[in-house]
């Protein structure tokens, strides 16, 4: 079965002007998104800035996200490091906390061969027995995770069911679909290739945009999987200048600009992420105002 079927949102770790953790706001957050149809939460991904975090503060949020969810919806802890022991501690004390799942985006910095990710990927995903999602995200990490080699760690590694694609590469995605033969379940990393992914038989997108439109990117899911494909791709191409406006700069910068002027957060973020400069700022705003989120 499924992790889940739809649109998961990355959620912000909102911060506060003194660069601590906002827990208060980040609630609100969780019930902004359960209450408006998000299928489930990704807490401590690349979004929520996960590589700043302590790993007391890392722990501290899985288990505050999963303590506010109230399963309501399946909790996806971001638990990936470049350092296999760290990436396998993360995991355990996400199990240890309750989360439905764990997602593991590759080794960044030292990257590693296919060899490297087998090992890496294997090791880590042995250490718990909840369900693993691979993250494929190679414009950040500089490492890929070929179609052959995801295959190859869904057939051998019980728990690794899914992966996050965020390759940006479509023809690799059919590939990976090609082979898998269903064997692994695949998801969009990428919020303006939704309706791609799910023609090549994708469950649904780990999201960006859903942390501002957690309604309508559910319902570009819902919608196709349901049958009804030109609405589908009608939201989808109807917020696709928005989904590009929020990664004008790298992503959390925007995202969180747009949930400081949806008044969801104060738009701190940790440093060496700096604040919009103010001609994004304004291209992201218009964008928002064109869709009637301000």
């Amino acid at each position: 079965m499924a992790i889940f079927t739809g649109a998961a949102t990355a959620i912000i770790t909102p911060m506060k002007e003194d660069d601590t953790v906002d827990f208060d706001q980040l609630e609100k957050l969780i019930n902004f998104q359960i209450e408006n149809g998000t299928d489930a939460i990704v807490i401590c991904g690349t979004t929520g800035e996960a590589s700043t975090l302590t790993h007391e503060e890392h722990i501290e949020c899985i288990r505050a996200c999963i303590s506010y969810v109230k399963k309501r919806v399946p909790v996806i802890a971001g638990t990936g490091s470049n350092c296999t022991k760290t990436a396998s501690y993360l995991s355990q004390e996400a199990q240890k906390a309750g989360a439905d799942a764990v997602l593991l985006v590759t080794p960044y910095y030292n990257k590693a061969t296919q060899a490297g990710l087998i090992q890496h990927f294997t090791q880590t995903a042995k250490t718990i027995d909840i369900p693993a999602i691979l993250y494929n995200v190679p414009s950040r990490t500089g490492c890929n995770i070929l179609p052959e080699t995801a295959v190859k760690l869904a057939k051998e590694v019980d728990n690794i069911v899914a992966i996050k694609e965020a390759s940006g590469d479509i023809s690799q995605v059919a590939k990976l679909a090609s082979l898998s033969e269903g064997c692994i379940d695949i998801y969009s990393g990428n919020d303006d290739q939704i309706v791609p992914i799910l023609s090549l038989g994708g469950l649904g997108v780990i999201s960006v945009v859903s942390n501002i439109i957690p309604k309508e990117t559910h319902d570009i899911v819902a919608n196709y999987l349901e049958g009804n494909i030109k609405e589908s791709l009608t939201l989808q191409l109807r917020y696709l200048a928005l989904m590009k406006a929020l990664f004008l700069e790298v992503n959390p910068i925007p995202v969180k600009k747009a949930l400081q002027d949806m008044k969801y957060c104060t738009g701190v973020l940790r440093s060496p992420l700096t604040e919009m400069s103010e001609a994004n700022a304004a291209i992201l705003e218009r964008e928002m105002k064109k869709v009637g989120i301000l």
